[in-house]
């Protein structure tokens, strides 16, 4: 049996002034050396990361969002999916809590050293726990004071990916849970907002109707108002190897992200 142990912290969090928190589940790169030479070349490039959110979104700190990042790949777990590793859309190909394929549908662990129950078991405690503790700590803090909490569930993924969807994904994809996770008027609003986007495509609740965390943190009912936005890479990065940013597309897009990001605050305070 493998071993699973990091050093590195499970998170950077940074505390806002506002009733915004920002979760970036899929940005982090780290992979400790006990998972990282097990696994294939191709891999060790981890592929799959929503590469540089957090540069994307730097202007949502000026607006008083809290920012919680995540450090490890999802290669080491997927922070936004289940802890019993549930599948979140039934009857479709989808990637695990921890990972053994690649978006490619490429193995991971080339030589078959998949983790075993007992060592998802120590990610899931060392790093996936952690993670969402603070998510949901965040959360209630911001409940408690501002009456109200938002979550903007920050993704990105490459616009062709033919195991996932056919042809080109929309740019701006949100999901509210098929309208569970978040209250239907910003719904709209957020929506109305994305399809107004220069040269841009949108859509609501289409393949990605959000993940776990949206549709775990998400209780309107309760002021808790959870969107997650996956957005395609070639909005602002290139989608190839080194996965360059592009700042002269990041700007014909952040003004949106920014009106997005406004929307959020004024619903929070237009209640």
């Amino acid at each position: 049996m493998a071993h699973f142990h990091t050093t590195e912290a499970p998170f950077r969090f940074r505390r806002g002034s506002t009733p915004l928190l920002i979760s970036f589940p899929h940005v982090g790169t780290h992979v400790p050396e006990c998972v990282a030479s097990r696994l294939s070349d191709e891999a060790r490039q981890v592929p799959d990361t929503d590469w540089h959110l957090e540069q994307l979104y730097a202007f949502a700190d000026a607006l008083g969002a809290s920012m919680l990042v995540a450090t490890h790949s999802r290669y080491v777990i997927d922070l936004n999916r289940p802890p019993d590793g549930a599948s979140l859309y039934p009857g479709q190909s989808v990637t695990g809590l921890c990972p053994v394929d690649t978006f490619d549908d490429t193995l991971i662990y080339t030589r078959g050293e998949v983790p075993d129950d007992a060592e998802i078991a120590q990610r899931r405690e060392q790093v996936w726990q952690p993670y969402h503790a603070q998510l949901e700590a965040e959360l209630q803090r911001l409940h408690a004071e501002h009456g109200v909490a938002l979550l903007w569930d920050a993704h990105s993924i490459r616009s062709v990916l033919p195991r996932f969807f056919e042809g080109k994904l929309n740019d701006l994809n949100l999901g509210t849970a098929n309208g569970a996770s978040c209250d239907p008027v910003l719904a709209q609003r957020l929506l109305a907002i994305a399809q107004g986007a220069p040269g841009h495509t949108a859509v609501l609740n289409g393949r990605f109707k959000g993940g776990h965390i949206t549709r775990h943190y998400g209780r309107p009912e309760q002021g808790f108002h959870a969107v997650q936005l996956e957005m395609t890479q070639s909005s602002y990065m290139e989608e190839t190897l080194p996965f360059a940013y592009r700042p002269d597309l990041a700007a014909r897009i952040q003004p949106t992200l920014q009106q997005l990001i406004e929307a959020m605050l004024a619903f929070s305070v237009a209640r």
